[in-house]
């Protein structure tokens, strides 16, 4: 069996940022994230926000904008230079940036911080369990960790919706995997088995993209943009919904 290894988008930052961040799907989940993280004790003043894994930081670059200073990390020269470039243009001087991964940050980097972001990162490492310890020890004790991973459970319903027997029947393993599909989908009860494990309590969760990959009228997802919005914020953290998002969010405080 292929060894399992981390992911950098170095050599299709720019094909990430056409197909993935500027689409309806971006841009919903980066809604989703701004009203979740908008409620956050912490951030009603001025904070210091680590993201980790950031890309191509537009989320960072929208709280930076709320007064936070942020220090980006991740391990794609080509991510961090179009964060940077973004920072340049908007004069967001608060915005630091560190090529470097997620272990080694976590063993060589002092400071902890109130609130670390970790958005879409897990899925693309070969030891996600590992990396939520990793994440522990660079938030401050009742510090908030915004975490944010592919769901395999709404992968698998998708996928049997739209036909998909094979797919799902070979547990999702193909010959050439598609460039931009996270590699390593997460069971939410894993994920939530080593957050506890880790020393986390769960604050919250909300469904990312409860309904918006499932309609079977894709030109809706930009002609009926706000009405779609209107309807995620409203359910995304309501049950069945909140387990059917193609990603969850889950807020957890540092025990």
């Amino acid at each position: 069996m292929k060894q399992k290894t981390d992911r950098s988008f170095d050599g299709i930052a720019a094909k990430f940022s056409r197909n993935i961040y500027s689409s309806t799907k971006g841009k919903l989940r980066q809604l989703v994230l701004l009203r979740d993280l908008a409620e956050l004790d912490v951030l009603h003043q001025p904070c210091q926000i680590l993201d980790v894994g950031a890309g191509q930081g537009q989320l960072a670059l929208a709280l930076a904008g709320q007064g936070h200073s942020v220090h980006l990390t991740d391990i794609s020269a080509e991510m961090l230079q179009l964060a940077q470039q973004q920072a340049i243009e908007q004069g967001m001087a608060q915005l630091t940036f560190s090529q470097i991964g997620l272990a080694e940050l976590a063993a060589t980097h002092k400071q902890q911080y109130k609130l670390v972001l970790c958005h879409a990162m897990l899925e693309w490492l070969a030891q996600p369990q590992l990396a939520i310890a990793q994440l522990r020890q660079l938030v401050t004790p009742g510090g908030i960790l915004s975490l944010m991973f592919y769901n395999k459970d709404a992968k698998r319903f998708g996928n049997i919706l739209f036909g998909n027997f094979d797919y799902v029947a070979a547990d999702f393993q193909v010959k050439k995997k598609v460039s931009l599909n996270p590699q390593h989908p997460l069971a939410p009860q894993d994920v939530l088995h080593w957050c506890t494990q880790a020393g986390f309590s769960v604050l919250g969760k909300t469904g990312v993209r409860c309904f918006h990959d499932y309609l079977l009228d894709r030109t809706l997802q930009q002609s009926q943009f706000e009405q779609l919005l209107t309807l995620e914020l409203q359910y995304n953290r309501t049950e069945p919904y909140a387990s059917l998002g193609r990603y969850q969010h889950l807020l957890l405080r540092a025990d």
